[in-house]
């Protein structure tokens, strides 16, 4: 696992957008795992300038981490509206190879079924993004979920939904339960990447990153994956106790590729 400490997601979006364009330039038909939130939106952002120069995304597919169930793909709260909005518009991506867990489906349980097949028949995900919650959730993986679990329905905690309240007129309104990659899901992808930003994610990184593997929080399962990069401004690392060696480590890192 690479833990670099920026000064802001800004310039973690700008690092880490030069090394994906980069990865989609030797593999046209990579696919993205993707996040919404704000925590990776300075990454959309800079690979849209990368795309204005030149960089060919048409091929790129990509795979939403969850939805909420209940709502509309058209309700623009929903995540399928926020993928169209802030990712395969800017970075020009075909609409038809982007696709969302249906929130919206008769039967949520059989729509999460297909959403698990359908990553595999894609050959999996290269590159998954990720934020974090601030109680270690990682997607909708509340704590307590199987560290093996696959994508399904999960019930959102009241603190997450307390989070996503400012997205709705009234908190009232955030819905209660969600379609979710499950952690199982996660750790198949060939390459994670994970934003964190701002002090209100700080003890949720400390806990995921030097803290147990546990489902208390979920998001420590990363460090399990063979290749996972993190990404963490200065103010969401304050309660790392090894920041001074990551910065260290990444100041002094051999000039070879991920």
């Amino acid at each position: 696992m690479e833990i670099i400490i920026v000064d802001s997601l800004e310039e973690a979006g700008e690092i880490e957008a030069t090394r994906l364009a980069e990865t989609i330039d030797g593999n046209p038909a990579t696919v993205l795992g993707l996040a919404t939130g704000s925590s990776p939106l300075p990454l959309y952002q800079a690979l849209r300038r990368h795309v204005l120069s030149g960089l060919d995304m048409r091929r790129v597919s990509g795979f939403a981490l969850d939805e909420y169930v209940g709502i509309s793909a058209s309700d623009e709260r929903s995540y399928t509206a926020t993928i169209q909005r802030e990712v395969t518009g800017p970075l020009a991506l075909d609409p038809e190879l982007v696709h969302v867990p249906e929130g919206g489906a008769q039967d949520p349980q059989q729509a999460a079924v297909r959403y698990e097949a359908s990553i595999k028949s894609a050959g999996g995900i290269d590159v998954q993004i990720l934020g974090i919650g601030s109680d270690g959730h990682l997607g909708f993986n509340e704590p307590g979920s199987s560290l093996a679990s696959r994508t399904r329905i999960k019930t959102l905690s009241q603190r997450t939904r307390e989070d996503n309240a400012r997205f709705f007129a009234t908190p009232e309104e955030v819905p209660r339960h969600c379609i979710t990659q499950g952690l199982g899901t996660i750790m198949d992808a060939r390459h994670l990447l994970l934003f964190a930003g701002g002090r209100a994610k700080a003890a949720a990184i400390a806990a995921a990153l030097e803290g147990p593997v546990s489902s208390r929080c979920p998001a420590s399962v990363i460090q399990m994956h063979p290749s996972a990069t993190v990404y963490v401004d200065t103010a969401a690392a304050t309660e790392l106790e090894l920041a001074d060696f990551y910065k260290y480590t990444y100041a002094n890192k051999p000039s070879l590729s991920r």
